[in-house]
């Protein structure tokens, strides 16, 4: 009994029943990997979509093909889908800030009064 699918990779790999099923070699499957392009040197890399591909090579090659063909890019990453982790929605408590630490929040420095007010103190001694 062969397996059909409207996968057409699984189709190409012939494989039959129960021979096969949970036992595929490496490249009888093809890993995803997500695309990160990055447009400009210095700037950061964008989350641009995924390819579907046999090793790291190869989705290095798709990812040029499909996502830098048409537009400007200085570099490209791909990383394993499977090697990316999240955090889950409900440990949103790990991101909380402890209080007592206002150094760590840029918002917490009044540069600007400062140099008002040393810009003011200095003109009015000229």
């Amino acid at each position: 009994m062969t397996i059909h699918s409207l996968d057409p990779r699984v189709n190409r790999a012939e494989i039959d029943g129960e021979a096969k099923i949970g036992h595929l070699d490496e490249f009888d499957y093809w890993q995803t990997y997500e695309v990160f392009v990055q447009i400009k040197r210095g700037t950061h890399h964008s989350h641009v979509g995924s390819v579907h591909a046999p090793d790291p090579e190869m989705a290095i090659l798709f990812a040029k093909e499909q996502y830098t063909r048409r537009g400007v890019c200085v570099n490209l990453w791909v990383v394993k889908t499977s090697d990316i982790f999240t955090t889950e929605y409900n440990d949103s408590d790990i991101f909380e800030t402890t209080p007592e630490k206002y150094h760590r929040d840029p918002e917490s420095y009044k540069v600007m009064d400062r140099i008002k007010a040393y810009k003011e103190k200095h003109n009015s001694q000229s």
